[in-house]
This record gives structure tokens, C-alpha cells and sequence, in this order.
């Protein structure tokens, strides 16, 4: 049988990727959720709390790409689906803007699903087989 621990890993990796890239350029996140200036940049409060949001990505990420099979990797994809079922809550009703709410909640509440579906695949440790 194929073996799709991959999936979540993979997953993992996205995530701890884009966690890096919005914790170094914290626009990357701001622009799209309509969290910047006239500048089109974010404010300063609003940077500090990208860049938390992308380092607890980068965590959540690595955790998903580096557990051990089994209950492990399901409990750091549990993680992770809070997170983005949090996002999508938290984007979904707060953002000043309809239209950055919606694609908010949308792509954060897909991702929380592909990654609840990649559960599925997290299977049980290799006993040496």
C-alpha cells in the first residue's frame, strides 16, 4: 500500500514557506486582508502582528513536516487547523473590508480543510517493518 505521510508534509512545508516569507515582508499578508496605509504598506502595530502570525506559521509548518507518523503528525495537524479555522473566524468578521473578509475567510478555511483532509493520510509510525 502507498504510504501518503507525504501529503501533510508537504503541507507542512507550504506553510512554514509562506510563514518565512510573511514574517520577513509582512505586506505579503497585509494586502490582501486591506491591512495597510495609503502607502500601501502595513503600519507599524500591524507588521509586529504579521510577522507573529507568520512565525507561529513557520512552527506550525515545521511541526507538521518533522513528526513522527501517527499520533504525533495528527496532533501538529490539529494545530494547525486551529490556527487557520482561528484565521478564517478572525479575518472572516474583523477586517474593515467585505471584500478582503470573504477572500480572508476563503483561504484560510480552505487551507484548515486540506490540512484536516491530510490527517487522513498521517498514519502510524513505521515499527521497523
Amino acid at each position: 500500500m502507498v504510504k501518503l505521510s507525504w501529503v501533510p508534509r508537504v503541507l507542512g512545508i507550504a506553510t512554514a514557506l509562506y510563514g518565512a516569507a510573511v514574517a520577513v515582508r509582512p505586506a505579503l499578508m497585509a494586502r490582501p486582508t486591506g491591512l495597510v496605509t495609503s502607502t500601501g504598506e502595513p503600519a507599524r502595530g500591524v507588521a509586529v502582528l504579521t510577522r507573529s502570525i507568520g512565525v507561529r506559521d513557520v512552527a506550525t509548518g515545521l511541526a507538521m513536516a518533522v513528526a513522527p507518523a501517527g499520533k504525533p503528525l495528527r496532533t501538529a495537524i490539529a494545530v494547525r487547523v486551529a490556527a487557520d479555522v482561528a484565521d478564517a473566524v478572525g479575518f472572516g468578521t474583523g477586517l474593515p473590508d467585505a471584500e478582503a473578509r470573504r477572500k480572508s475567510a476563503v483561504v484560510a478555511g480552505v487551507w484548515a480543510g486540506l490540512c484536516a483532509l491530510s490527517a487522513l493520510t498521517a498514519g502510524a509510525p513505521d515499527r521497523g517493518r
